[in-house]
């Protein structure tokens, strides 16, 4: 088949198989992502709706519910984790930050609703595996956003029919000026190992390749290096202003990735093959137009999908996807297990650069 061939059989929602049905979701946590991105993306999507807000303060939540209609509770932590309100929501967003995942989604498995979980799973491989067995009983997705867009999702078919020919490398990048766009208080909890693990940019940003490439490829990292520094009286506590890591996977692959929280705003994904090559870019900060072009025997074609917010869109498909599978009672990807693979990676990659020496997972 070739690629035009291809590209006209493409269906953006792949995944999609249901045609009717809400799932009434509980936000934990009202930090800006959730407000800004989360809820709006649920306000747009087919099969969610908000129903119940947590947050630290019923000021707080009652505020977010006050501009939200379809919120029917506001609740602080201490009265979600109690089981109030358990009969307005089907399942929660977990958006806290990192190491305070754990708690709520076992509150969350403990009142029996599903669970859609920030990425990554928790603030180390040990808390991570804590909450993968605390939510055995219950549907459990790792919100890696990525694994619904329509663009990454064609690559990774692209590269499963051979488009390519052979995976050979990957190259990924995602930088951002983190105290200019997320927050800047230096006090944040991104930049408190206490509570975003191993350190801040790796953790946050350089996860979006790691995943990214696994998905893509098929296949899952063995063995990783990696450098990093910090230098700037901010990142002062965390060793990763900066990272450069290289990952092997199982399937011969070898990629080689970079991330900053104190560099230009830029992300892409390129895999390159024994025939050719793919390039996502923009990718991973929602950037639009975001183009996928695929380079064969000195042809190339460029596929703009024409989203105009990128972010939007990925995380309203995130949500029906994560709704798809809950209301048809289906098993559910990227789910505990999947992530537990990153948590290895990632801790190999925070050893690597602490011990110059290659890591195998």
């Amino acid at each position: 088949m070739s690629a035009a061939d291809y590209l006209s059989t493409v269906r953006d929602r792949d995944w999609e198989q249901l045609d009717s049905g809400t799932l009434r979701v509980a936000m934990i946590s009202l930090g800006w992502w959730t407000r800004e991105q989360a809820m709006p993306a649920v306000d747009d999507s087919e099969f969610c709706e908000t129903t119940v807000v947590v947050s630290s303060s019923h000021e707080k939540a009652e505020k977010v519910a006050a501009e939200t209609p379809t919120v029917e509770a506001a609740l602080t932590y201490e009265e979600f984790e109690a089981g109030d309100a358990t009969d307005e929501y089907d399942a929660v967003y977990v958006c806290t930050p990192n190491a305070l995942h754990l708690p709520y989604a076992e509150a969350a498995a403990d009142h029996g609703k599903a669970i859609l979980c920030e990425k990554p799973i928790e603030a180390t491989r040990e808390r991570a595996q804590a909450l993968v067995d605390a939510t055995e009983d219950v549907p459990l997705m790792v919100a890696y956003r990525m694994q619904t867009d329509p663009q990454v999702r064609r690559m990774r078919e692209l590269v499963a029919d051979g488009a390519i020919g052979d995976p050979v490398a990957v190259h990924g990048n995602m930088s951002q000026q983190m105290l200019d766009v997320v927050s800047s208080d230096t006090d944040q909890w991104r930049l408190d190992t206490d509570l975003v693990g191993y350190g801040a940019t790796v953790m946050d940003l350089g996860i979006y390749p790691i995943n990214t490439a696994r998905f893509v490829l098929d296949a899952d990292p063995v063995s990783v290096t990696a450098q990093m520094h910090s230098e700037d009286e901010a990142f002062r506590d965390v060793p990763d202003q900066h990272a450069a890591f290289t990952m092997q996977f199982d399937d011969g692959t070898y990629a080689a990735c970079t991330a900053s929280q104190h560099g230009a705003r830029s992300g892409h994904l390129r895999v390159v093959g024994t025939d050719g090559e793919l390039c996502l870019e923009p990718t991973f900060l929602g950037e639009s137009p975001q183009t996928l072009t695929l380079r064969v025997d000195d042809k190339e074609m460029e596929i703009d999908d024409g989203r105009r917010n990128v972010f939007g869109d990925e995380m309203t498909q995130e949500f029906d996807y994560f709704a798809d599978r809950v209301l048809r009672e289906e098993p559910i990807h990227p789910d505990g297990d999947h992530a537990l693979v990153d948590m290895r990676a990632l801790e190999a990659i925070y050893e690597a650069a602490e011990t110059d020496e290659t890591v195998s997972l």
